[in-house]
């Protein structure tokens, strides 16, 4: 009764695990889930009741969910985050459905494998639809309880059987080569199990498209993060954004050293203020560039390979379609169908609030000081936008503005000043104290504090007062880099805001950062035990992230590829070495021939005979070790322990004593008992065996290891013996 106990229980929660599974992924919202696991529960306690349902039923009902399904399908009656997830969304509820109907329904053997399978194509179908690194949990604890659940369901069937045979009146009791069998067949079953759930879900897993973030439909998604990114930005709109310590992306540099140690994540450049607030002044002119070869979007030219930086970026759900990555992207590779370019360089993407994996190529090049101090070319009408100013604004602005860059005989170093002035006589704080029909006068002449976009701000017009060409940038800082995953982990509280200068001469952006160095936050560092835990967390939920929940169809062309590439270079090192051998056989020929003298082939032909020598000796010493290794006691031990018993099964040990027997003339009469035969016999070994032989036959008990053991011994050693052959 324990045992139907328990092996109902782990059948159970192999199917609330699949459930789960599909649950984690955001297939269903809470009425799906008050639904499944009520339809469990109420299963599991009425099991083995009158109130089950019948087999007929339940075949009845299992064969109209399937049509039922098809038609709700092509009728679009649930709702799903796109249209990639519909089928799977579909089929994930059609064997819900299923095994609802079969938890409900009285079973069998046959059913309870129905259950079981069902389980385990609902792990396979969440591996494609889950960002959550709790599928990995689950998918650990479901293989955990279904080789438990499937050894107790061969036990429970193979007890049934023996109880039934226990039964029979019409013969003797048959107990032995069978229940051997069977109890041989549970670790077979279950590593065959364990093998088959690998063998499935590896190539499904490598070859199987991603279907997109989480949520195919319900309520379960992670949802959009609020970023703060958008067409308009209003002054002090990053304060509140920038005490959200929840995580925008994590980003992978290949090569840092091309990098200096200021990192800025470029997301939308914005060039028009009206005083409150910075907005696009040609919002609705994008450019679209299409994918090319290996999923490559060319966004610009490059300048040279040497200033090239990889960037992979692990975009979390975001309420923006920007795409982020270090100043001047060049190209992007990724799964978009296409991307739109701004003429204030920003890159956005069609985007459905899923977590995105892309790969961004930046030129992070820029001209050397001396070069752009002696940029003194006019200002082209292409980039007259980015002189535009307020039409109401404080004339005290131009007039600070004038005061501090009357040094400054360039462009250059006008910005420098600003950027100097700005950082180091004015405070920083996230409080949003500036106000007034002008707050960047205000900040400027009367707060003097405030955050980012206030300084950016500030220094922008500052310097379109002076006729210089500007941007203002929100983006993010470098964030928390951890050296275990070998990431940089960007927050919301990361949220900033710079200026870029324009310099027509070299027809370069330059970036300039106003804010004081107290907002320069690299990650809130924490020190001591918390700190490394937290680091070695961050490093596997970027190792989920990256090899699982990023897999997409460009990791499984990268992987292919480089798959392709290790065999060729495999096959380049093999012909490579073949060629070695031959060369090195063609030249002991030309020795052995004599094409460098008699000594030489001499030599040769004594070499190879030693060698052949050497091989013989080495081949003959790995046989005598091995004979002596088979015939030793561990030897036997271990072999039984690896055979569960097979070697010296009923049938088997005494089969294999008749055979030795046999061979020195001894065999046993028809009419003659085991018993008998032993007796008349008269070997020690013989009547031993046979005790053992009738103990296990016929008392229906089981031999342990070391009985298995001495028994082999037994028998190698009649073997061994020729004393008691016959004349």
């Amino acid at each position: 009764m324990g045992t139907d106990r328990t092996f109902l229980t782990l059948s159970y929660l192999v199917a609330l695990c699949g459930f789960a599974s599909l649950w984690i992924s955001g297939t269903f919202g809470i009425i799906g889930v008050v639904l499944f696991v009520s339809v469990a529960a109420a299963s599991y306690f009425i099991e083995g009741s009158k109130l089950q349902v019948s087999e007929r039923i339940g075949t009845v009902l299992i064969v109209l969910a399937l049509p039922a399904y098809y038609f709700l399908w092509r009728a679009n009656v649930f709702e799903f985050s796109g249209p990639d997830a519909a089928l799977p969304g579909t089929l994930a509820r059609l064997i819900l459905t299923l095994s609802a109907i079969k938890l409900l329904q009285k079973k069998g053997d046959r059913d309870w494998i129905f259950l079981y399978v069902m389980a385990f194509f609902q792990v396979l179908l969440a591996a494609g639809l889950s960002i959550s690194a709790l599928y990995l949990a689950v998918f650990v604890i479901f293989i955990l309880l279904m080789t438990a659940t499937i050894i107790l369901f061969e036990v429970r069937r193979t007890g049934s059987q023996k109880f039934d045979r226990r039964k029979d009146k019409f013969g003797p009791i048959t107990l032995g080569a069978s229940e051997t069998l069977s109890n041989q067949r549970l670790p077979l079953i279950s590593f065959s199990l364990l093998a088959l759930i690998v063998l499935v879900a590896t190539p499904l897993f490598f070859f199987l498209p991603r279907v997109g973030g989480a949520g195919i439909g319900g309520s379960m998604g992670s949802g959009s993060i609020y970023s703060g990114f958008s067409e308009t930005v209003r002054l002090g709109g990053t304060g509140s954004i920038q005490q959200n310590d929840e995580v925008v992306m994590r980003v992978r540099i290949e090569d840092r050293s091309k990098i200096d140690d200021t990192i800025r994540w470029r997301g939308t450049a914005l060039d028009t203020f009206d005083n409150r607030s910075w907005s696009k002044s040609r919002l609705a002119f994008r450019e679209s560039r299409s994918k090319g070869e290996q999923d490559l979007i060319q966004i610009d030219y490059a300048t040279g390979s040497d200033s090239l930086v990889i960037q992979t970026v692990y975009l979390e759900p975001l309420d923006t379609q920007v795409l982020f990555g270090l100043t001047r992207p060049v190209a992007v590779q990724a799964a978009f169908p296409m991307l739109f370019v701004d003429p204030n360089g920003s890159v956005t993407f069609p985007r459905s609030g899923e977590r995105s994996t892309y790969k961004v190529l930046s030129d992070v090049s820029l001209p050397s000081q001396s070069n752009l101090r002696r940029d003194r070319s006019p200002v082209p009408p292409s980039v007259q936008n980015y002189l535009q100013l307020p039409e109401v604004l404080d004339p005290r602005i131009a007039e600070r503005a004038q005061l501090v860059t009357e040094t400054a005989t360039n462009r250059y170093d006008a910005a420098a000043l600003i950027e100097f002035h700005l950082r180091h006589d004015f405070g920083y704080t996230l409080e949003q104290k500036a106000g007034g029909d002008q707050p960047l006068a205000d900040f400027l002449f009367n707060v003097r504090e405030g955050h980012c976009e206030y300084f950016a701000t500030a220094m922008a017009i500052m310097l379109r007062t002076q006729g210089i060409p500007t941007r203002v940038v929100n983006g993010f800082q470098q964030g928390e880099y951890n050296e275990t995953a070998d990431v940089y982990v960007v927050r919301q509280r990361e949220a900033h805001s710079w200026v870029e200068v324009y310099f027509p001469g070299e027809d370069v952006w330059v970036p300039f950062d106003p804010t004081p160095a107290a907002a320069q936050t690299f990650g809130n560092e924490t020190a001591g035990l918390y700190r490394r835990v937290n680091k070695y967390l961050e490093a596997l939920e970027m190792i989920w992230i990256q090899y699982f929940v990023a897999f997409d169809n460009v990791e499984q062309r990268s992987m292919f590829t480089s798959i392709k590439r290790s065999v060729s270079d495999y096959n380049d090192k093999t012909t490579s070495w073949l060629s070695g051998v031959q060369a090195t056989i063609e030249s002991w020929w030309a020795e052995v021939r004599g094409d460098n003298g008699m000594i030489a082939s001499i030599t040769a032909v004594v070499s190879a005979l030693a060698a052949v020598v050497l091989l013989f000796a080495l081949l003959f010493l790995f046989v005598m070790l091995y004979r002596k290794a088979v015939k030793s006691r561990v030897w036997a031990r271990l072999t039984e322990l690896l055979l569960m018993g097979r070697s010296v099964s009923v049938v088997e040990f005494y089969d294999r004593m008749q055979r030795v027997l046999a061979s020195n003339g001894f065999v046993r009469e028809g009419h003659q008992t085991p018993l008998e035969f032993a007796c008349s016999i008269e070997i020690p070994e013989v009547f031993k065996i046979t005790e053992k032989y009738n103990r296990v036959r016929f008392g229906e008990t089981e031999l342990s290891a070391e009985e298995s053991v001495e028994i082999n011994d037994w028998l190698n050693k009649m073997s061994a013996q020729s004393e008691f052959r016959k004349a």
